[in-house]
């Protein structure tokens, strides 16, 4: 029961999950900036909340040393939370190197993919399934050209052993496999994860979209991919081959994190060519990210202030805020709104707010789009 606060000081937010709030932390001995995952006891409403946490830890001291995954430098706990203390990766996620850059080819994203699918190889050898695997859980480590990229968030990962079965339901929409969506998976629903974040990466959108999770989860289950539209005439034969074997619906037909890596396209100087990807490319990707963003705020805000009945009457809340009935929302109007809901933002949450709204394209909307995007 160590307290944290005698060897670091808690500094400003950095992110926020469905348990844990982010702070950069500062070792006051020694200076060192760490990034400090505080988990309210609150909201460890079971025992198997208590137990989901206790593994996180195990898993990452279990991992410690591996060069592409987040070290966990301590543990603490005092009498309302638990304290990861964690390498702090400064970078920005793994959409930003690309978005930054500005220049992209599909030999970039065999690059990207080939150092993630060495670390699902990395996790899988030493007995783990990360079971979360999407881009905002890979991160830079710092913000310069050859900074290393790390995996993080295993909040949901767990042990296994060969043959082992898994039953619930977990991950994000976008990336979970058909098989865990029929209570039945094991290691290779990781694999499903990185071919959806392969096929985005070329392609700037999901492979499997709907209006709603629901329809996301039957999309998943028909398994019905698109190579037609744009970019993926102009895309590479062998990178179509790669998507379509990590996207196999049968685990057992999927390729292995070994197989992947010997894939004509994934490797160092193999196939994937270096002619860049169309800018459309680029400009999906930055919206992407953007709705991401957008949402994950969105739904803490209606989360944390509405009832039932009130998300009811949203289309109201979205009229009210649209003082000029313009049918867009300003980040004027959106601030006034959210302040006369009583809710209030972390400046971490506003700056996020600002950057989804700079890509415009989520308040550009009618009332309809606005709630099935909160509501996703």
């Amino acid at each position: 029961m160590e307290d944290i606060k005698s060897t670091y000081n808690i500094g400003k937010e950095l992110g926020r999950g469905q348990f844990g709030v982010t702070h950069l932390c500062t070792n006051k001995a020694t200076g060192e900036q760490f990034a400090c995952k505080t988990i309210a006891k609150r909201k460890l409403a079971n025992k198997e909340d208590i137990e989901d946490v206790r593994r996180e830890v195990q898993i990452m001291h279990h991992l410690t040393g591996q060069p592409n995954i987040v070290e966990l430098k301590g543990a603490y706990e005092d009498k309302h939370s638990v304290h990861l203390v964690m390498e702090l990766c400064a970078g920005g996620e793994l959409f930003d190197r690309i978005i930054t850059k500005g220049h992209y080819t599909e030999r970039a994203a065999a690059s990207l993919l080939r150092t993630i699918v060495q670390i699902v190889h990395t996790c899988h050898s030493m007995g783990v399934i990360h079971r979360d695997l999407k881009p905002e859980n890979f991160l830079l480590l710092n913000k310069e050209e050859n900074s290393p990229l790390k995996a993080t968030d295993f909040g949901l990962s767990v042990f296994y052993k060969p043959g082992d079965v898994f039953k619930d339901i977990v991950g994000s929409a976008y990336y979970i496999a058909p098989e865990v969506l029929k209570r039945r998976y094991g290691p290779e629903a990781d694999i499903w994860s990185v071919g959806v974040m392969l096929y985005i990466l070329l392609s700037g959108v999901p492979p499997f979209w709907a209006e709603s999770e629901h329809g996301i989860f039957n999309s998943i289950l028909r398994g019905q991919i698109d190579f037609t539209s744009d970019p993926w005439p102009s895309i590479s034969h062998q990178a179509k081959d790669l998507v379509r074997k990590m996207l196999n619906s049968d685990p057992k037909q999927r390729l292995t994190a070994i197989q992947v890596l010997s894939h004509p396209w994934i490797k160092e100087d193999g196939e994937a060519p270096d002619t860049p990807l169309d800018n459309a490319v680029l400009n999906r990707l930055k919206q992407f990210k953007a709705m991401n963003k957008f949402k994950k705020v969105a739904l803490r805000v209606i989360a944390g202030c509405l009832s039932e009945e009130e998300i009811m009457g949203l289309k109201e809340m979205f009229r009210g805020m649209d003082t000029d009935n313009s049918g867009t929302i300003t980040l004027e109007e959106l601030k006034q709104g959210l302040a006369k809901q009583g809710t209030k933002l972390s400046e971490y949450e506003v700056k996020q707010l600002m950057e989804a709204l700079h890509q415009n394209t989520f308040f550009n909307t009618s009332p309809h789009v606005f709630l099935s995007l909160i509501r996703k």
